[in-house]
């Protein structure tokens, strides 16, 4: 920013501290005002607004707007990069909007333009007999070079669209009807956006120009924060997000419709939505906020979602999931625990314990709930059974309280640092477990993935850190090192001699946290020592993937004393042993396939608009599935013995045994067998092959999870190593009913 502009508005801020501002400005300019400041003054990075933000901040912004880079052409864009990239950032600190709605404007025309001429192209009967391509994202293409090029690209997606109806199992309406509809909506959708709707959007560039997980907070974004923080919705339990027109699944709640239901997975886009009563809704291209009011509803009520999988090879292929809104209470995130009973490599049964921990929760208010007490629990119980091994899941935990991770952490190692956090000002905190006492002290295992995030990540690195546990799953947790903090713009706004408690709030990235040893978790997140193949293990569900990351650094390793027990964790050893098995095991073959099938296709990034083609390709996935299918009703594999262990029952003498040798054969023999969604592909996708692995209803039939099976095996390969064979005593099996 030139110093005089930066000097007038510092001056501004100073002036209406003792007395009424110099020039009255509108509510939503000192809100533009304060945003800035803000950002200036309490980022992490404390980046100036200067002419190189200017730019970044353009580009966030028309992306918003234009996140298929469709509608802008490069024409548009190197005129509003001459006229605005060097400006904006002093029009932010003078509270000058006009760029923002010049810009929105621009696209409103554009788009004008665009749905009449798809209205047109639709009128002629389309071309599925050809041999071109189209890209299945342009996030990271060029915007076409003119309005010809976009021409070419527009005929190319819209044959697309109607190609994809055209296949559809779940058709909703004729093709040319529903393209043409979805495009009204956009349009009107584009011009009932008002002026303060167009300034949220382009204070939310201003603010994910600095990092991704900062934001600009309106007042119905501030509701719906409010309710996902309390989980007092009713709903399905799932965080959205807009891509390429579509709502896609974020996040799943521990505990939500959702994910106890297990076939809607991170990733997965909603194509449709039919709420009780009424026919399946079109929503793509529907505003994010509307989509979500359709999912919400009356609590039992059911509701509809057509779905196109993340990992589906054809977009026409979707799954059509029916679920029951209810209300996510804090019981269905508890953690819960599993015994299970094995036979070794020499035929004796071994006992091992499996914690399933779907988030770092505390009750704030009562005090009476906490991760760590309930764990505890859990672990008493456990050891009084005599487990010889410990199996903590964080794959589906995307994180949670910082308090409960340092604390749970501490339950494992003896009294030491767990974790590091450095804020804006560069000034490092060592956050320690003061108890040197430890609650479990056996073999430990804890298994990961690309959903595992944050808070997860902390627990996980400090046990490699130490040299404490073994980190088994996808080659890298999600990588989301940063933590943000949530400030109501009113208190800064008041400044400028307005204040409104409509005046929305900044999520603000505010530190970064390290390891023990001195990395950070942004970005490289926590690195198996053993990785399992998964269809979760893309970059693309990663820190990495999302626009304006922050980087990796490192600060120095704070003071610690590695793991003074007499254990070794022979990693060489269990590796070796774990890749055979999983060389020599057909799920993970499986696995491998359809990862080596979805990474062709996300290079690739194209798809075919020839209907032959793509009926082949449709033909071909229905055929695996069903040689699949048939191979695993052949298969004859050793079973478990598992026991269910809840915060309900930790103390009954009695245990609910939900699988036992020959269940899962049963349900694969009469169909009902299913799929666990880290091993589900696309060629998986249907109602009677997916479920949820201990998804909290001990009803249901057992879950085909290779990462759950040999997370055991090493586990038990572990115990061997460490302590010889630990067999389950008579009095024990006889415990668990």
């Amino acid at each position: 920013m030139k110093p005089r502009l930066r000097a007038a508005a510092a001056a501004i801020l100073l002036l209406s501290l003792g007395a009424p501002p110099l020039f009255a400005k509108s509510d939503l300019e000192n809100i533009c005002v304060s945003v800035g400041r803000l950002l200036e003054e309490g980022h992490y990075t404390h980046k100036q607004l200067d002419d190189s933000m200017s730019h970044k901040i353009l580009r966030t912004y028309v992306e918003i707007l234009d996140f298929s880079h469709l509608f802008f052409t490069q024409e548009d864009i190197n005129a509003m990069d001459a006229k605005y990239g060097n400006s904006l950032a002093d029009d932010i600190l003078l509270g000058n909007l006009k760029p923002a709605y010049e810009i929105y404007d621009l696209y409103q025309k554009r788009v004008d333009d665009r749905v009449a001429k798809i209205k047109q192209f639709l009128k002629k009967p389309p071309d599925f007999d050809t041999n071109a391509t189209i890209e299945l994202s342009r996030q990271k293409s060029p915007w076409p070079k003119n309005m010809a090029e976009a021409d070419d690209l527009w005929k190319g997606r819209i044959t697309s669209e109607l190609l994809q109806e055209h296949l559809s199992e779940h058709p909703i309406e004729p093709g040319p009807q529903l393209v043409e509809r979805r495009y009204d909506r956009l349009d009107r959708n584009v011009h009932e956006e008002d002026r303060d709707e167009q300034a949220k959007y382009f204070l939310d560039a201003v603010a994910q120009s600095y990092d991704p997980h900062s934001e600009y907070l309106s007042k119905d974004d501030m509701k719906n924060f409010n309710i996902n923080m309390s989980l007092s919705v009713v709903g399905i339990g799932a965080m959205l997000r807009t891509d390429d027109g579509y709502a896609r699944i974020e996040s799943l709640v521990p505990g939500g419709p959702a994910q106890l239901d297990g076939r809607l997975k991170v990733g997965d886009k909603i194509a449709a939505v039919g709420p009780q009563g009424s026919d399946l809704v079109d929503v793509r291209d529907m505003r994010l906020d509307k989509v979500v009011d359709m999912i919400r509803g009356k609590k039992g009520s059911k509701v509809r979602l057509i779905v196109i999988a993340s990992d589906a090879a054809d977009p026409s292929k979707r799954k059509d999931i029916q679920l029951v809104r209810n209300e996510v209470k804090l019981k269905d995130q508890e953690a819960r625990a599993d015994i299970i009973i094995k036979n070794d490599a020499d035929g004796k049964p071994v006992k091992l314990g499996w914690i399933t921990l779907p988030s770092f929760y505390a009750d704030m208010d009562h005090h009476s709930k906490s991760t760590t007490k309930d764990v505890l629990a859990l672990l008493k119980r456990l050891k009084k059974e005599n487990i010889g091994g410990l199996v903590i899941d964080l794959r589906r935990n995307g994180g949670g309280s910082l308090e409960e991770v340092i604390s749970l952490t501490g339950l494992f190692l003896k009294s030491g640092p767990i974790v590091q956090t450095k804020g804006s000002n560069g000034n490092i905190v060592v956050s320690s477990n003061p108890d040197p006492g430890i609650a479990y002290s056996g073999p430990l295992i804890v298994l990961t993935s690309r959903q595992s995030a944050s808070a997860s990540e902390i627990f996980a690195a400090a046990l490699q850190d130490y040299g404490r546990a073994v980190i088994v799953g996808d080659h890298s947790t999600f990588g989301k090192g940063t933590v943000q903090t949530v400030l109501p713009i009113a208190g800064f706004t008041s400044l400028l001699g307005s204040r409104s408690d409509d005046d929305g709030a900044l999520k603000l990235t505010i530190q970064k946290f390290y390891r023990v040893a001195g990395g950070s978790t942004q970005l490289k997140g926590v690195t198996s020592d053993i990785v399992l193949p998964s269809l979760t293990d893309l970059p693309e569900f990663a820190e990495g993937a999302l626009k304006n990351c922050l980087p990796y650094d490192e600060v120095p390793k704070a003071r610690f004393t590695k793991w003074s027990e007499p254990v070794s964790l022979y990693l060489d050893e269990l590796k070796q042993r774990s890749a055979e098995r999983v060389q020599n095991d057909p799920e993970f073959h499986y696995v491998t396939e359809d990862m080596e099938r979805l990474r062709k296709r996300i290079d690739e990034n194209r798809i075919s608009l020839n209907e032959n083609v793509r009926r082949k390709e449709l033909a071909d996935d229905k055929t695996r599935k069903e040689l699949r299918s048939k191979e695993r009703l052949a298969r004859n594999t050793e079973e478990p013995r598992v026991y269910r262990l809840t915060l309900d029952t930790v103390d009954k003498p009695n245990l609910q045994l939900i699988m036992y040798p020959g269940k899962l054969a049963e349900a694969k023999k009469n169909g009902s067998a299913k799929v666990a969604p880290e091993a589900a592909s696309d060629s998986d996708s249907d109602n009677d092959l997916l479920g949820a692995p201990d998804a909290g209803d001990d009803t249901k039939t057992p879950a085909i999870d290779p990462e759950r099976d040999e997370t055991i095996n090493i586990l038990a390969d572990l115990v061997r190593l460490e302590h010889g064979p630990k067999t389950a005593s008579a009095n024990a099996n006889a415990a668990a009913h």
